[in-house]
């Protein structure tokens, strides 16, 4: 009897991998390769990191807004942010070196691709009036960088969590040698750009 329980667990505990990480092994991979005619598996762009950040600006000593926007990072990424500093002191701003002036959170293995899987899926579609994502929002690195007013379009808050409103930048950071081939990746992570103007 001991040894069937044994062998049920060994059957249930076989590794977790997000949905589209295990959709960009099995398949992206092979299908980039192929649609940006590469000559090897190396050169397909892959997703990196992604880094979540609030940036405090005024607010960075209204304790209300720091404290709004720690709880919206570590809810809706699953990690505790870090709070990032000044490195140099810049008069017009009133700001310090060593100031804190934003929280910031980096994503990488299974939650970050499960947080791509829900900003593309759940996130996105609740805007209103939304004609998809905007094409130039890329670096010359092919890194991507996608912005949000306010918080209140994530599901994991309650409504009492919104009441203190700030905006956030998610930042995606994509090995690619071309921009094209960076935005190829995010396409096929469902990602919907809007339909560029001929």
């Amino acid at each position: 009897m001991a040894e069937t329980t044994k062998t049920t667990k060994a059957k249930t505990s076989a590794p977790y991998h997000a949905r589209l990480r295990k959709a960009y092994n099995d398949k992206f991979v092979a299908e980039l390769e192929k649609d940006l005619g590469l000559t090897n598996v190396h050169q397909v762009p892959r997703l990196d990191k992604i880094v979540v950040n609030v940036g405090l600006g005024k607010a960075k000593d209204d304790k209300k807004v720091i404290e709004a926007a720690t709880n919206t990072l570590t809810k809706i990424t699953g990690q505790k942010p870090v709070q990032t500093y000044a490195k140099k002191s810049i008069a017009g701003f009133k700001l310090r070196e060593g100031n804190m002036i934003g929280l910031k959170v980096t994503l990488r293995g299974d939650l970050m691709y499960e947080f791509l899987d829900r900003v593309v899926n759940i996130v996105l579609p609740r805007l209103r009036d939304f004609h998809g994502v905007s094409n130039k929002s890329f670096d010359a690195s092919g890194n991507y960088s996608l912005g949000f007013i306010d918080q209140s379009v994530f599901p994991e808050l309650t409504f009492d969590e919104t009441t203190t409103t700030h905006g956030l930048q998610v930042n995606f950071v994509i090995t690619s040698h071309e921009r094209e081939h960076a935005k190829a990746l995010l396409e096929k992570f469902g990602m919907p750009f809007a339909k560029e103007e001929k």
